[in-house]
């Protein structure tokens, strides 16, 4: 009989969860979400009042397109080093602040980020980057490097970095950059500016 009673009670305790999660996911649909447009703004990288930031370095191409050139931004805060990792390179393939120029092409977006045990970081980017690439080592040069330093001055547990197209490992972007090993950082394709 106690055997009974312990399964019934433990039934009902599933149910009572059951129903409550149905409650709370009901309520969050009537309640619905933010409106479509909520906290935009004429700059994507602007922070938000509700939301906490970091300060970011990312990289963008000097005006005259020789160096890569550090540029402080807001970024969201994020819980953990992957998900931060995100909010870094999604920051870094927005349009690039005057007088700077973007080296990643346009339309590239962030598919995956992920980090091995051994400090090696992934990040698979949309077909673009490749497809959508302007050609050239040292444009090539500079998209690939503004990617690895995004990563790693931002995030110091992250040491080399590998990059992937659409979910699969690539020779070059564009014919010059070897893309088969992680990559370590290259500060010498940095230009400190004032």
């Amino acid at each position: 009989m106690t055997r009974r009673r312990l399964l019934q009670s433990a039934a009902v305790v599933l149910l009572l969860a059951l129903a409550g999660w149905a409650v709370s996911r009901g309520l969050d649909r009537l309640a619905g979400g933010p409106p479509a447009d909520a906290g935009s703004s004429a700059d994507p990288t602007a922070p938000s009042a509700d939301v906490r930031h970091i300060t970011a370095t990312l990289f963008f191409g000097s005006a005259d397109g020789q160096a890569l050139v550090g540029v402080r931004r807001e970024v969201p805060l994020a819980d953990g080093v992957v998900p931060q990792g995100r909010e870094i390179l999604t920051a870094q393939l927005q349009s690039a602040p005057e007088p700077y120029v973007s080296v990643i092409p346009q339309g590239t977006t962030l598919r995956a980020f992920y980090i091995t045990d051994r400090g090696d970081a992934f990040i698979d980017l949309s077909g673009e980057v490749s497809s959508a690439h302007g050609g050239g080592s040292s444009t090539e040069l500079l998209t690939v490097y503004a990617l690895v330093h995004a990563v790693t001055a931002n995030l110091p547990s992250i040491r080399r970095v590998q990059i992937l197209v659409d979910g699969r490992e690539v020779d070059t972007l564009a014919g010059h950059v070897d893309l088969r090993r992680p990559l370590d950082p290259d500060p010498s394709l940095v230009r400190q500016e004032p």
